[in-house]
């Protein structure tokens, strides 16, 4: 028996048949016999891109031999002269400029559709947001084995693609969707549009000569799930006024067709496909935004990321030249160079050169700044102190820096500076002591501190802020209440001006709400974590710091 996910999956890939216009559908599933599987739904023409494709082979270019040998420009097709399906392999680590190009394409033509097959792991490895919000359906295949697949017996979808055009739709249809979408959360103009157009796709794929209710409730389930931001509440019924006037009696409402579901049976069909995590996983997205892939930010820093295009330059001291890019550049005019230097053979001008580039990635430092005050030790210091271990040994396999400072009594200490020691770092946060009170100004002074030094050496800092947030002892040692609030929102905002990333954790017993106006004045993710364990803490901060 075919599982849930793989009956919506499919039937996802022939409405997309369809109606290439629903953009496509983004598949999370590691390469394996499902996968393969699902490919089978999918038209055995459609073409496969790389996340490292080039313009020339996406969009077309200079075919370089053919110029060489003719002597005069010969353009080459690119994959998307040709219309039909696209397959995007490791969708997870498109570069924005290949988001973009695919996105304007989806946009633009809709004589293309797009699978993107999407293989990460953890909540921060996704596909591009700007370009998945162009895919109209999502499928998660992730947790599902071979057992749980069906046949790939497919439907008539040309007979379906051909009654299209000639199906009809109440027209108070879009406003019941947008406001299920509104419910939700979703802001997005085109998920309605999405499930309209999918609606439509099913009532073709069913027979139907217009929308029905079932067909709009698949629809609504199959493109509004996934998008979801909040957990919809289920209007309440409108208890009727006594002198209200008859229902209407239209011929047309009578029509069995014409879809008349309530809005809560419709809401109910996107809560059931809501995940349970929804929260965590939109907070990790949050946090993730501007923050790079997660191993450092995409700027100079202090090593060599992925290759970029190549520019025009001169020939320097550690400049590499690209010998394809270069005679792409001379190929075109290599019969004029001939006849004016009346020598055969090829010509290279100092202007056809062109130059190696690659992105420059910096490793990162998390600096955890740690409450070993009085209050975090009667509460959850033990429990921080764990989490910081897991998260060290996490940062320890990935080769990433740490630091650690701590604050207690009426200062801030640097317990251990940037290192890659994972003994060492346990060994300084095993002798930490708690007692006397929270000097959290003085905390991310130091924590400031140490990521300006860093982002001189070419690293990207992070800082980790794991208190209570009952912050008692004022910068200048003074136990002020009032006045280390003020300490500690005026170091946020210098912070904040400085583009540093942070994280707030609240390892208090209840959310703290001066800590979250703090995470706020940072611009930076809050974590209420009251009854988490160290596992569970250590997980939620991995996913929002994109690990």
């Amino acid at each position: 028996m075919p599982s849930a996910n793989w009956t919506r999956a499919t039937l996802a890939l022939q409405l997309l048949a369809i109606d290439p216009a629903l953009g496509g559908m983004r598949v999370r599933a590691r390469s394996g016999p499902v996968r393969d599987q699902l490919m089978q739904w999918v038209d055995p023409n459609a073409r496969k891109l790389h996340p490292a494709i080039s313009d020339d082979a996406l969009f077309g270019g200079l075919d370089l031999s053919a110029t060489l040998a003719t002597g005069h420009v010969v353009q080459e097709q690119g994959l998307l002269a040709t219309p039909g399906a696209l397959i995007l392999t490791m969708a997870e680590r498109v570069s924005t400029a290949l988001a973009a190009r695919l996105a304007l394409t989806l946009d633009r033509s809709k004589i293309h559709s797009l699978i993107a097959l999407d293989e990460g792991t953890a909540p921060d490895e996704m596909l591009n947001p700007k370009l998945a919000e162009r895919l109209a359906f999502d499928a998660d295949l992730s947790d599902i084995g071979i057992h749980d697949t069906g046949p790939s017996e497919c439907p008539d979808l040309a007979a379906a693609q051909h009654r299209l055009p000639t199906v009809t739709h109440d027209p108070d249809i879009l406003l019941q969707i947008a406001t299920i979408a509104a419910q939700c959360g979703i802001d997005s103009v085109r998920a309605p549009l999405f499930t309209l157009r999918a609606a439509l796709a099913h009532a073709a794929l069913s027979g139907h000569v217009s929308v029905t209710s079932a067909d709009l409730e698949i629809a609504c389930a199959l493109t509004l799930a996934h998008r979801a931001t909040q957990f919809p509440d289920t209007p309440a019924e409108e208890v009727p006024e006594p002198d209200a006037p008859p229902a209407d009696t239209r011929s047309d409402r009578d029509d069995p067709n014409t879809p008349d579901l309530p809005d809560d049976l419709l809401l109910d069909a996107v809560k059931a496909l809501l995940p349970d995590n929804l929260l965590e996983r939109l907070a990790a997205q949050k946090a993730r935004k501007g923050r790079g892939n997660g191993t450092g930010a995409a700027r100079k820093g202090n090593r060599r990321g992925r290759p970029l295009s190549s520019r025009a330059g001169k020939i320097c001291d550690g400049a590499r030249i690209d010998i394809i890019s270069t005679l792409r550049a001379a190929a075109p005019l290599q019969t004029i160079r001939k006849h004016a230097s009346g020598r055969d053979g090829l010509h290279i001008r100092p202007a056809d050169i062109r130059l190696k580039r690659f992105e420059e990635r910096s490793d990162r430092l998390l600096i955890f700044a740690v409450d070993a005050s009085g209050s975090a030790a009667l509460s959850r210091l033990a429990e921080a102190k764990g989490a910081v271990e897991l998260l060290l040994a996490q940062a320890y396999a990935r080769r990433d820096h740490v630091a650690l400072v701590a604050f207690r009594g009426t200062k801030a200490e640097l317990l251990l500076p940037p290192t890659r020691s994972l003994v060492q770092t346990k060994r300084r946060l095993a002798a930490l002591p708690g007692g006397g009170g929270t000097p959290l100004a003085a905390g991310m002074v130091t924590a400031f501190d140490q990521a300006t030094q860093a982002r001189r050496r070419g690293l990207t800092p992070t800082i980790a802020i794991l208190t209570d947030g009952r912050a008692n002892i004022a910068l200048d040692g003074t136990a002020n209440r009032k006045l280390a609030a003020t300490d500690a929102q005026h170091i946020a905002r210098v912070l904040r001006s400085q583009g540093i990333d942070a994280l707030v954790i609240d390892t208090g017993n209840r959310p703290e709400p001066a800590l979250r106006a703090l995470a706020a004045t940072l611009n930076a993710p809050y974590l209420p974590l009251p009854r988490a364990d160290a596992q569970r803490l250590s997980q939620s901060v991995a996913a929002v710091l994109g690990d």
